[in-house]
């Protein structure tokens, strides 16, 4: 079923000619103005029959939450069989209408439900109210009906919420999204507050992202796998393996340490089967000989650190205690979400659990790794411009620590979308979220901080404090990263978005798989280049030795978005230096190998980022094309 939902100030229609399949109205019932009313335009898709019962329940609790979201007591049904085009039946489509009008008046008597006669040729006038909910859609997937998931995700898709922004100055006031006056400044924020209320995952057209990841050769789908599960070409391998190495280094640099965690678990151990029901994803199953699920693919590495954890002997004095591990997860994720890089099946996760003494520890620990988040999103390549926060936290929790909160929002250093649970429908009480928006609005978590009050007594974790009792720490989950995977996806629409604006596409270049290019004239100065690399030593510089015309060498760099391209004729060769072209300035000089070494190493951000050699050969004649 298609769903398209529109807040107006009213609409008026009039049914004018009937089809074979109308049904029949009176006279004085073909014309209808309804006014301040929530209109829900409906397609009954073919297959919904299966399960008519599903299907009403999920489009009344859809409409319902939007209704109560906009303050509207009146809903207009309004048959629309453009939305979709795979409809069901006409007898199907009216029967499916007719009940979820019943069902709606059933479940809330205070609803006025109007519904728009079924097979009629219809004129309407329609006048959309414009705020930043006026316009939703969604869609109500039968099969999911079918699948077992977790009661976490359950109550995810019912949890009752409410949105709200707070600015960085003030008094920590929290703004309904009717009273927030978005500017340009804010235009991110807004594209943001829109995917995350509309809860509408699906992506309909294919990102930027996916013909650059294809056309630098960084990945591309795997046709012989499951769905979401990618191969990664020798640059986007490079890419990955460069993220997960400043990002281990930045762990274990904050005190972290590293472990190794198993990849499956049994179903049947309590504490896990009880926390698959508490965490929102889907997993992969793996039967058993009974057919029955018996083992597991981990979702995240928190349950193999929990459970050495229980085992561990801990006292007061080791916390706060950090483990961390740069864990395979994998989450059987919709068909519908699984684009590119964005969301996979198959993902690297950086996990980091940290042990707190009580809720003050875990205060102080979730604000030192809201900032780690921060400066570790930075050296990426993320400046705070690129990213839209959302803190999320239950009523109880923010009536109790209100001033932390209003200190988060004032280290973003920028307005932020805070969500409000009236109950606490998982284990954490509090979480942030650095989020990503793309070039086509959809909205992707990067870091994340999660309070957890629940898995230290699930999972038997205990330490000693000084008076010689076992009390349960606070835990926080921190994922600092988030997917590497996912930076990639983020890295590569940013530049695309960048290229929007005029500005060259680029990669950071400690990422960049190479970062100088040497592009001979002639076949007679590749001799000289070939001395200069002795002293390129520790950049990754490839040489352009095809049988090709230098503009056409040029113009390949550029598509390759190297970051220097230095060209070298008779006259460097005569004056010991390079022609070098560097892409970020658009700018042109000519320098000695010294002063080359010196520039590139001068814009690699940070001493310490990590290196890792060429992964092609050196030689560009010596390479193989890896995608189409």
């Amino acid at each position: 079923m298609q769903l398209l939902f529109i807040h107006s100030d009213f609409i008026e229609y009039e049914a004018k000619e009937k089809t074979e399949v109308a049904e029949e109205i009176g006279i004085e019932n073909r014309t209808e103005r309804v006014e301040e009313a929530l209109v829900v335009f409906i397609a009954v898709e073919r297959g919904d029959e299966r399960d008519r019962g599903y299907v009403v329940e999920k489009a009344v609790n859809e409409i319902i939450s939007i209704a109560n979201r906009v303050n509207t007591t009146r809903v207009v049904l309004y048959p629309y069989a453009h939305l979709s085009a795979e409809l069901a039946t006409p007898e199907v489509s009216r029967e499916i209408l007719i009940a979820l009008a019943d069902e709606l008046r059933a479940q809330d008597a205070e609803l006025e439900v109007k519904r728009a006669p079924f097979g009629w040729y219809k004129a309407f006038t329609l006048r959309c109210k414009g705020h930043p909910l006026s316009e939703l859609s969604r869609r109500i997937r039968l099969e999911a009906a079918s699948k077992r998931e977790s009661k976490a995700l359950e109550a995810e898709e019912k949890a009752e919420s409410r949105f709200f922004f707070m600015r960085e100055e003030g008094e920590g006031e929290l703004i309904s999204p009717h009273e927030f006056q978005f500017d340009t400044s804010t235009e991110n924020l807004r594209k943001f507050y829109l995917y995350e209320s509309e809860k509408r995952r699906e992506v309909d057209k294919i990102p930027p992202h996916v013909e650059l990841m294809r056309r630098l050769e960084i990945a591309d789908y795997e046709p012989s796998s499951d769905p979401g599960n990618m191969r990664f070409y020798p640059r986007g391998e490079l890419i990955k393996r460069l993220i997960e190495d400043y990002v281990r280094d930045a762990v274990a640099n904050y005190g972290a340490a590293e472990v190794e965690t198993p990849l499956m678990y049994s179903m049947k151990h309590p504490s896990l089967k009880d926390y698959i029901e508490r965490f929102p994803a889907r997993q992969y199953s793996l039967l058993g000989k009974d057919e029955r699920p018996d083992l597991f693919l981990r979702f995240s590495a928190c349950f193999g650190q929990f459970l050495m954890s229980k085992d561990m002997s801990i006292s007061y004095k080791n916390l706060p205690l950090k483990l961390f591990e740069l864990a395979y997860s994998f989450r059987r994720e919709k068909r519908g979400e699984l684009v590119g890089l964005r969301r996979l099946r198959k993902f690297t996760m950086p996990d980091m659990h940290t042990m707190c003494r009580d809720m003050n520890e875990a205060l102080e620990e979730f604000k030192q790794q809201y900032e780690l988040c921060m400066r570790v999103l930075s050296d990426i390549g993320f400046s705070t411009d690129d990213y839209e926060v959302a803190i999320r936290f239950t009523r109880d929790f923010y009536e109790a620590h209100r001033s932390f909160i209003k200190e988060l929002v004032g280290i973003a250093g920028k307005p932020v979308l805070i969500e409000m649970w009236n109950q606490r429908f998982f284990y954490f009480v509090l979480k942030f979220e650095f989020n990503f928006v793309d070039a086509l609005g959809k909205a992707s978590a990067l870091s994340t901080v999660q309070i957890d009050v629940e898995n230290a007594a699930r999972y038997g974790i205990r330490y000693v404090d000084a008076g010689g009792e076992e009390r349960e720490p606070v835990i926080l989950h921190c994922s600092p990263s988030g997917a590497i995977e996912r930076c990639m996806y983020a890295l590569l629409e940013k530049a695309y978005m960048e290229s929007e604006k005029g500005q060259p596409p680029m990669l950071p270049l400690w990422l960049s798989p190479t970062q100088l290019r040497l592009i001979p004239v002639a076949e007679r100065h590749l001799e000289y280049i070939w001395s200069l690399l002795p002293a390129l030593e520790g950049i990754r510089v490839d040489v352009d030795d095809r049988d090709e015309t230098v503009s056409k060498k040029i113009r390949d760099a550029g598509r390759e978005w190297i970051p220097y391209v230095g060209v070298i004729g008779d006259r460097e060769v005569e004056r010991k230096t390079v022609n070098l072209n560097i892409r970020a300035t658009r700018a042109t000089e000519e320098v000695e190998v010294a002063e080359l070494r010196r520039i590139i190493e001068g814009n690699i951000k940070g001493a310490g980022m990590p290196y890792r050699r060429l992964p092609l050969p050196v030689r560009l004649a010596e390479r193989v094309r890896f995608s189409g």
